[in-house]
């Protein structure tokens, strides 16, 4: 199976997904940790995938989604962006709003 065969499958199989560097329960870098709290702070439902553990997706990630760092977050198999990114969409209200229109808010 390809790279990107891979990686598509891994968005296939999860509506939240974010590629981070660590686990939600220990962030490898402070972008990471960010992003777990923001997405705390929707209560989202999310999957993870730590890139440490496997180089090949690490590295096929980034020519997969045109995005040269970590953490990504995926809904619904698209690109939302890295932690910058969530923190805008955070402070605004729309990170909630896209997590809701996947279900993926715990109540």
């Amino acid at each position: 199976m390809t790279i990107t065969a891979r990686i598509e499958q891994l968005l296939q199989e999860h509506k939240v997904l974010l590629f981070m560097k660590g686990t939600p329960d220990f962030p490898q870098c402070g972008f990471s940790g960010q992003a777990v709290q923001i997405l705390g702070a929707c209560a989202a439902d999310f999957d993870h995938f730590n890139i440490f553990e496997d180089s090949d997706i690490r590295e096929g990630l980034k020519s997969y989604s045109n995005w040269p760092t970590f953490p990504q977050l995926y809904i619904n198999g698209e690109l939302i962006g890295g932690c910058d990114i969530m923190i805008d969409l955070y402070k605004k209200g729309e990170l909630v709003t896209l997590l809701a229109a996947v279900n993926a808010v715990v109540a």
